[in-house]
């Protein structure tokens, strides 16, 4: 059994600036910008949503820009095949996490989620 639920949204942001694709993303949403440490800080500012309810990061990438969400999971693999199952197909497997896309052409993440971040609302699958 492993349980998996609804991480957060990525702005993904063609871009060699990334601090400003994330001062606009924090002014459009009312939202502070908060770098992140070391490596990821290179890649990646977080979104602070005054609420707590959203988790929500700017990304550089080198594709053309989108938004993507992430699901959290304590077990990856069995979450993979789950969605794959369904008719999700991964695409590539990145660092700790892996890039899925949808039937319809979406894509997304499912990624190792954080010691104490799944809620007791996370979805338990056999």
């Amino acid at each position: 059994m492993h349980r998996s639920q609804l991480a957060g949204f990525i702005i993904d942001c063609e871009t060699e600036d990334l601090s400003s694709a994330a001062t606009f993303w924090g002014g459009a949403l009312g939202m502070v910008t908060r770098q992140l440490p070391e490596a990821e800080g290179e890649k990646y500012v977080r979104l602070i949503d005054p609420s707590a309810r959203l988790h929500i990061e700017v990304q550089a990438v080198q594709h053309p820009s989108r938004v993507h969400l992430d699901i959290e999971t304590d077990d990856i693999e069995a979450e993979v095949r789950r969605l794959e199952h369904l008719g999700a197909k991964a695409v590539q497997r990145v660092h700790t996490w892996v890039v899925m896309e949808a039937p319809t052409g979406q894509r997304f993440c499912i990624v190792k989620a954080k010691d104490g971040r799944l809620t007791d609302s996370a979805n338990q699958w056999p």
